[in-house]
């Protein structure tokens, strides 16, 4: 499991990314907003990232940002 930092306009929001190499895939979690997600290999997450962390409440610059930033982190492992 990895733990990132994820600051946005004065937000510091932490972010945990585990990795299930063996069935491909990944869960998000980001426990400040009460928010999880899970998404294989092979399926589109950034749009849907987006679009949850939008319905929990963040604005859109916000949500975007983070799930660019979950993008950048999955493709990293």
């Amino acid at each position: 499991m990895k733990i990132r930092k994820s600051i946005t306009d004065g937000k510091d929001r932490t972010v945990y990314i585990y990795e299930n190499k063996k069935e491909e895939y990944f869960m998000i979690a980001i426990p400040d907003i009460n928010w999880s997600i899970m998404f294989t290999y092979e399926q589109e997450m950034k749009e849907n990232v987006q679009k949850t962390l939008a319905n929990r409440g963040l604005d859109e610059a916000e949500s975007t940002i983070i799930a660019n930033r979950i993008f950048q982190w999955t493709t990293e492992m």
